[in-house]
């Protein structure tokens, strides 16, 4: 078995959640005694989202960096940055480290692909949903056409994962208007909506939608699992 190393505290929440789907998966495909090799290293989140407000994102480049080094030098043999948002240090990251960084837009591409999607809705943070460097991916790499929501809906859904989600914060209020804006997708044309935060996932199920679900944070895990164990 490979050993993962994961960059977490982008939140802890879902830190938590990459934590329980590579060992429940290990032991899935191993045998129920059989566990995950990983290596974590949790940041301060505060100070992530202080440096992403401030558009610090050199800093927040040269720190992802740093980490991904320790945790090859501690013996990792791939790296998992357990959040959307902070791939976007995935250029840098890589003219840096040796081993794989396994990128959570290409794991998302791959689902959506295998599953003969062509049109769907993107929600995360407003700088997975605004900037290019997810998007571009998806497009690009899979030729699929992508959905964001409008200004107004962009701007709740960020609120609700920075001050809600992120706190393990769940309301009924914020679930609803989520699925509103997943309605306004599927009037569009989204055949599948991208969970592109890996919070998103604590509010949003598949069986909450009309529409397929694409969950990041379990699809970026199991894709870690195959990884370590092939």
């Amino acid at each position: 078995m490979k050993k993962i190393g994961l960059i977490g505290g982008i939140t802890w929440q879902s830190t938590q959640l990459y934590y329980q789907l590579l060992n429940t998966k290990v032991a899935e495909t191993l045998g129920n005694q059989h566990s995950c090799e990983c290596i974590i290293e949790s940041v301060d989140f505060a100070e992530i989202s202080k440096k992403q407000a401030n558009g610090e994102w050199d800093v927040l480049h040269a720190q992802m960096t740093d980490i991904a080094l320790r945790l090859q030098n501690a013996g990792a043999e791939i790296i998992l940055i357990c959040a959307n948002t902070m791939h976007l240090s995935v250029p840098t990251m890589k003219r840096s480290i040796s081993i794989p960084l396994l990128h959570i837009a290409e794991v998302a591409g791959k689902a959506v692909q295998k599953k003969g999607y062509q049109k769907v809705l993107l929600l995360g943070t407003k700088y997975t949903m605004e900037l290019d460097f997810y998007k571009d991916i998806l497009k690009n790499q899979f030729g699929i056409e992508i959905l964001i929501p409008n200004k107004e809906d962009r701007d709740v859904v960020h609120k609700v994962i920075y001050s809600e989600l992120a706190k393990g914060v769940i309301k009924v209020e914020s679930k609803k208007y989520y699925l509103e804006i997943i309605k306004k997708a599927e009037k569009e044309g989204a055949q599948a909506v991208i969970l592109g935060c890996t919070e998103i996932p604590l509010l949003i199920r598949k069986e909450d939608c009309d529409i397929a679900v694409i969950d990041t944070t379990k699809e970026h895990a199991y894709a870690a699992v195959k990884f370590a164990l092939a």
